[in-house]
């Protein structure tokens, strides 16, 4: 399923839906018409674990497109907000994890040009959290170097700790797009979290595509434009670290929950690891996509 957050209208409040052809289903109001109660937010259904997913797979499929009056609306009359608008808590970021954003990251950035032996992890608050088409904000007094990552992200469905790596991918609800905003005169210390934790560093969307969909998230292309020029192209094969490891390693240490995400890393090809280094600014437009998954364009403003 392809699964999303939405409103039908500016006043209406959020609700979870899912994406058949040009259509937004109501999973909520669906389930009340079938008498079977389905919750009416993401968090919530993720909850609910794996059997929710294959029951409302199968509910939306015995309706063959024809849904009842008031159940699904058109796509494009609808918008699309972060699938989750504020997760529980923060989000585990990753940095160098891809070959060559290790080679171009150590040049521009301070880092080694080692490649590192274990995950280099890092949060971002939920506060960082916008959807498609919400505006990146970009404040002058703070950054001069603001910068763009585009990332598989991992939506974690089962509760787990010390997760077996062999085991790992059982434990993924699903998968999702992330652009990892970074302002990178703002690292302190060698620390992360204020150059990357910043409100609305996280578009994230524009939907979640539950794990049955895509078994393999290892070979999925990934791609981010600024202002239509191509910036990063690569393939989510390239990580250094596969999703299996990045879950055990992290829940070696730390619980993962229901609704926790994981933003992979990105590629080669941030602004800061070009010649001449080049950041984003008021008025530039980034648009990001990850195949399998979907597409989504993020103004930025002043603030």
């Amino acid at each position: 399923m392809r699964l999303v957050t939405f409103r039908a209208d500016i006043n209406s409040a959020a609700r979870l839906g899912a994406i058949l052809e040009s259509l937004v289903v109501d999973l909520a109001k669906l389930g009340a018409v079938a008498d079977q109660p389905i919750p009416d937010n993401m968090l919530d259904f993720i909850d609910l674990g794996p059997t929710a997913v294959a029951s409302t797979a199968k509910l939306l499929a015995s309706y063959e497109g024809m849904f009842p009056v008031g159940t699904a609306s058109p796509l494009a009359n609808v918008k699309l907000l972060a699938p989750i608008p504020r997760p529980k808590k923060n989000i585990f970021g990753i940095g160098l994890n891809y070959v060559e954003h290790v080679a171009e990251s150590s040049m521009s950035l301070d880092t080694s040009k080692e490649l590192p032996k274990e995950p280099v992890i890092f949060s971002k608050p939920p506060t960082t959290i916008i959807g498609p088409g919400d505006a990146v904000e970009h404040n002058a007094k703070i950054t001069q170097q603001l910068d763009w990552e585009v990332e598989l992200a991992v939506i974690i469905g089962t509760r787990g700790k010390a997760v077996e790596e062999k085991n790992a991918l059982n434990y993924v609800f699903g998968y999702s797009l992330m652009i990892d905003m970074s302002a990178r005169d703002c690292r302190r210390a060698g620390q992360w979290i204020y150059s990357k934790g910043q409100d609305t560093y996280a578009p994230f969307g524009p939907v979640i595509v539950t794990a049955d969909e895509i078994p393999d998230p290892h070979n999925l292309d990934l791609s981010l434009k600024v202002n239509g020029v191509v910036k990063q192209s690569s393939n989510t094969r390239h990580m250094l670290f596969k999703v299996p490891k990045l879950i055990a390693d992290i829940s070696a240490g730390i619980t993962l929950e229901p609704g926790d995400i994981i933003a992979t890393g990105t590629p080669e090809g941030v602004g800061a690891g070009r010649t001449p280094q080049e950041w984003v600014w008021p008025g530039d437009v980034i648009e990001a996509e990850v195949q399998s998954i979907g597409y989504m364009r993020n103004p930025v403003v002043a603030v």
